[in-house]
């Protein structure tokens, strides 16, 4: 995914990724991808479903 990102974006530096909290996106490879890219990582909290609302309700404007 972040790949196909950085082809498409070429600047990426302050743009947020907003994900759950998998093992994946928490990995240290993962962050240190995101941080050498200047990309904010967001992730919502354990257990409040209503975090991850206010992003997918922003994507349908």
């Amino acid at each position: 995914m972040l790949d196909k990102a950085f082809k498409n974006r070429l600047h990426s530096k302050g743009c947020i990724l907003h994900s759950n909290q998998g093992w994946q996106y928490q990995h240290r490879a993962y962050q240190e991808t995101l941080k050498n890219h200047a990309i904010i990582q967001c992730m919502y909290r354990k257990g409040k479903c209503l975090d991850n609302s206010v992003m997918e309700t922003s994507l349908a404007y």
